[in-house]
């Protein structure tokens, strides 16, 4: 078996995987979601979440690149037979479809950096003023292909680097940084007049409202989509561990780590928008308008109410710039190690993926609808990328994977039979959450929800899902046979005999 790369530290790859983790969905995403399900109720069903759904998948994925050595397609071929490689097809190919317009969205926060730096938002500037800023930007193609061009190129050059030089130097220096950001912004954001009511909505526990289903299909939804769970994240960072790595332990890190970041996001967040808001109404709108419209309107109305309202909008931005960039790498890395696995030298892998990621995100650099549609579909995506990790950890037999692999001699945390459960209940739980995804879509498109060509429609996701899993099918047998030779975790791993 020929060396590959591997971790320097087991605190680099911690830092990456906590990378991978923690990105704009904690920061934009989470502070609106919790705020519009109640706060408290919503933050007990989130970490119930992680424990059931987010933890359980990402040991799973560490196994299975810890045990085959291979990227996405190789995993699903060695760990549960090559008639199933078109799993480890559609999942790699859902992330690199993630990864087209992520590196967009990167780009926003790059641009809002700079226009907070300059000077752009004002106090006194309504939502109409900070809506014609965001209009105007994302309705001039050359602003939002430029700056998605340098996101992605930032991003390629780290990766080219590989993964001790590139991936780990990079994350050692992100990690800290945001949370030192983060902390700071938090820190800014407690310290206003008023932002107790904030807190008191963000933890007041409303036991009452967990009674509601909404609540905890919101919870799950963004456990899977923040943690990076079913992602292949993990299975391709796992690739690069040492023999010697404790899989709950990190994986708790892992998940942890990212509930951190997005209860500091939301401690940043909740409490500046009660406090600076100018009635009850303001607020109701702001956590209501979507990830663009609380990030990119409503906060770059408030902060420059704040003394130092322009140091903080600006730290904001780069902070959200910084988790982008952090969850962009592993889904370049994802398509680059699966081209390694087939042969090709890392240099051209990325190149490859860097232009091929460059072309095709420039559709949602153009159009906000296709960015919308994309991250809408792509979310079912990746909930059945779940489905299938479960599929293969089920298949190879759950009992024997825990105390085999996951609970080594050298593991500081024993894992007991809950994990076993929780993953037999993840059909459960993907029933549960694309039935309700799909229940609220037919409600918006009564007479046209099969409409493939409506951005948010139950068609258009039956006809993109329909197209991968074809594609999958159709390229199993060519690319397992592409795929090279892996490793079993009992051998010798990653030129530890050196």
């Amino acid at each position: 078996m020929s060396k590959k790369e591997q971790w320097g530290s087991r605190w680099g790859f911690i830092a990456a995987s906590m990378g991978m983790a923690i990105g704009t969905g904690n920061i934009w995403r989470f502070p609106r979601v919790a705020a519009s399900n109640g706060g408290g109720p919503f933050l007990i069903a989130w970490t119930v979440a992680l424990f059931v759904w987010a933890i359980p998948l990402l040991m799973g994925e560490m196994v299975m690149g810890r045990k085959t050595g291979l990227g996405t397609i190789g995993a699903f071929r060695d760990f549960v037979g090559r008639k199933f490689a078109w799993m480890g097809t559609w999942i790699a190919a859902i992330c690199l479809a993630i990864m087209f317009y992520y590196s967009v969205i990167m780009g926003w926060c790059m641009k809002y950096f700079t226009l907070a730096i300059s000077g752009a938002f004002k106090p006194g500037m309504g939502t109409e003023a900070t809506e014609a800023i965001w209009n105007t930007f994302t309705t001039t193609p050359s602003q939002t292909i430029f700056f998605h061009f340098i996101a992605i190129s930032i991003a390629g050059v780290i990766i080219y680097k590989g993964v001790n030089e590139g991936i780990e130097k990079a994350s050692k220096i992100m990690i800290p940084t945001l949370f030192l950001l983060l902390i700071f912004a938090v820190i800014r954001s407690l310290t206003l007049p008023g932002a107790t009511k904030g807190l008191e909505y963000l933890f007041s526990p409303k036991l009452h409202m967990l009674k509601n289903p909404k609540i905890w299909l919101e919870a799950f939804t963004q456990a899977a989509w923040s943690t990076g769970a079913g992602w292949g994240f993990i299975i391709t960072y796992a690739v690069y561990t040492k023999k010697k790595e404790d899989i709950a332990a990190n994986c708790m890190i892992m998940g942890f780590g990212n509930n951190v970041g997005s209860l500091i996001a939301g401690l940043t967040i909740l409490p500046a928008i009660f406090a600076l808001s100018p009635n009850q109404a303001f607020i109701n709108e702001a956590i209501t308008s979507g990830n663009t419209g609380l990030a990119f309107i409503y906060l770059a109305q408030l902060f420059p109410t704040m003394p130092a309202g322009r140091l903080l909008a600006a730290i904001f931005f780069l902070a959200m710039a910084i988790a982008a960039l952090s969850s962009l790498l592993p889904m370049i890395e994802v398509g680059v190690r699966n081209l390694m696995d087939m042969g090709m030298n890392r240099k051209k892998a990325t190149l490859l993926i860097i232009i091929g990621g460059f072309i095709f995100g420039i559709p949602s650099a153009y159009s906000l609808d296709f960015l919308n549609n994309q991250d809408f579909v792509l979310g079912i995506g990746l909930l059945i990328s779940g489905l299938f990790v479960a599929f293969a950890l089920m298949k190879y037999g759950l009992e024997e994977i825990r105390n085999k692999i996951i609970n080594t001699e050298w593991s500081d945390i024993k894992v007991g039979k809950w994990w076993s459960v929780c993953v037999k209940l993840f059909p459960v739980f993907f029933v549960s959450l694309t039935g309700w995804w799909m229940w609220q879509a037919v409600g918006w498109y009564p007479d046209s929800w099969w409409n493939p060509f409506e951005v948010y429609s139950p068609g258009t996701i039956l006809l993109q899902v329909a197209f991968w899993i074809i594609i999958g099918l159709l390229t199993n047998n060519l690319l397992a046979n592409k795929i090279g030779q892996g490793r079993d975790i009992t051998e010798i791993s990653l030129g530890e005999e050196k």
